[in-house]
């Protein structure tokens, strides 16, 4: 199956929600090539990268439930090839 690199840029503004994330993440460990948190103190915030290299379904499937994590945002970019 063909895979594609892609980052999430996830923003999480409830800390409550990091156990549910880090669950997702658990299960997503196969395709995820890394991450990397920065917990911003000042606005109780976390910011996150995660690079995937992934089938693209795999990649929409984990943004699309990271979205519906109560408190928590996502975004994704795509390598071009």
């Amino acid at each position: 199956m063909e895979t594609r690199l892609a980052i999430l840029a996830v923003i999480v503004e409830k800390p409550e929600a990091t156990q549910q994330l880090n669950q997702l993440l658990h299960r997503y460990m196969d395709d995820i090539i890394g991450r990397m948190g920065l917990p911003y103190h000042e606005r109780d915030i976390c910011l996150i990268s995660i690079a995937m290299d992934a089938p693209q379904e795999h990649i929409s499937a984990l943004a699309g439930q990271i979205g519906r994590i109560d408190g928590v945002s996502v975004k994704t970019a795509y390598a071009s090839r």
